[in-house]
């Protein structure tokens, strides 16, 4: 009996996996480790011909895993460094990646004429002059080039890095100090970051390279827009009021041509939205649950199963308790709780351990499509 499976499982994964893998290859706040992805893709399994679906897909470890196991899968983020990281991580990386690597580092080097900097918000702040104009003159290069795996692994390497070589301190931490990196120090650093990613690459050896990923806000996504049969969905929505991705992420935007702003309004749960003067409530996130939860409805088979890994918020002083909200909706919609097993975050996981956010742990529920 798959409840009985599940329940005799550490779900805590105290050994959890620290090596170095593909995983690993861009910074991402309390990713979702791949431990629950993997053990869920054994245990639950998938009917015959489906594909796996990660509404929330982030850094794309649950697709990572299904690539692994040899089963296509789709995942869909609103942010569109998530949306890079899933698609370096699970797409074949282009031939001679390092050579346009060197060959646009060389091009950037050499550019005299007058480069016009980002319109960035409080750049000279958190990047040296010298910096601003190298970032620029990499990114013209990078951006004209025409195969387009490659671009993508050369946006990604220099993503990485850019927090790296920045006047901020830490990804985590917004104080602004002198790092003393120039020009030359980051093109270096740059082409560490692609020799990086190469070796990463290869020694990932996935059983199928079906993966689609579409960089979309959930809530504005329709049945039609997903072609495949889903017959098993594993995800982790954002916690209302505990993280906010967008930030984290801001600058990489900004530089890569995104807008954070825009990504901001849309991301669920970004802690921004709380401290407005009409703020969201448990009863917005309901909703908000309720509308993916209605789309996985519509797109999963008959047996198929759907996995979510949500904790609990801290909403002014109130705490929400996100897995009776969800699993609420789930059964009303006609869902079969399968399970409902809680899991200790570990302390290491810094980001989701915030004095804000009180998330110390996490509920895993499953759910069957009968």
């Amino acid at each position: 009996m798959l409840a009985n499976k599940l329940s005799q499982i550490d779900w805590d994964f105290p050994n959890s996996e620290t090596t170095e893998n593909i995983n690993s290859i861009h910074p991402y706040p309390a990713k979702f480790i791949q431990e629950i992805p993997r053990t869920l893709i054994q245990t639950v399994g998938i009917p015959k011909g489906t594909w796996v679906m990660d509404p929330f897909c982030g850094a794309g470890a649950t697709l990572v895993e299904s690539q692994l196991a040899g089963i296509p899968a789709i995942g869909i983020d609103v942010n569109p460094i998530a949306c890079l990281i899933s698609r370096v991580k699970t797409q074949p990386l282009a031939v001679g990646v390092l050579n346009q690597a060197k060959e646009a580092v060389e091009k950037a080097k050499r550019v005299n004429r007058d480069i016009i900097i980002p319109n960035i918000p409080n750049l000279d702040h958190w990047f040296r002059k010298d910096l601003q104009k190298a970032i620029t003159c990499l990114l013209v290069q990078i951006e004209g080039i025409e195969v387009n795996g490659a671009k993508d692994a050369l946006r990604l390497a220099l993503s990485s890095i850019l927090v790296r070589v920045s006047n901020q301190e830490s990804d985590t931490r917004y104080a602004a100090i002198p790092k003393n990196i120039d020009a030359d120090r980051f093109y270096a650093l740059f082409l560490s970051s692609v020799e990086r990613l190469i070796a990463l690459k290869q020694v990932h050896r996935p059983k199928t390279w079906e993966v689609n990923i579409i960089c979309k806000d959930i809530m504005k996504v329709t049945s039609l827009e997903i072609q495949y049969p889903i017959g098993l969905v594993v995800t982790s929505p954002p916690y209302p009021n505990a993280y906010e991705y967008w930030l984290y992420h801001k600058y990489r935007m900004y530089w890569l041509g995104y807008d954070p702003i825009q990504v901001k309004k849309q991301e669920i749960g970004a802690r921004a939205h709380y401290f407005k003067k009409n703020y969201p409530t448990e009863k917005d996130f309901r909703q908000q649950m309720r509308n993916v939860l209605e789309l996985l409805w519509q797109l999963v088979v008959r047996r198929g199963h759907v996995c979510i890994v949500i904790g609990r918020s801290k909403i002014h002083g109130r705490i929400i308790d996100n897995a009776s909200i969800i699993a609420q909706i789930a059964t009303d919609l006609g869902f079969q709780q399968i399970a409902n097993l809680t899991r200790l975050i570990a302390s290491s996981r810094k980001t989701f351990n915030l004095s804000h956010a009180n998330i110390k742990r996490e509920n895993l529920l499953v759910f069957r499509r009968n």
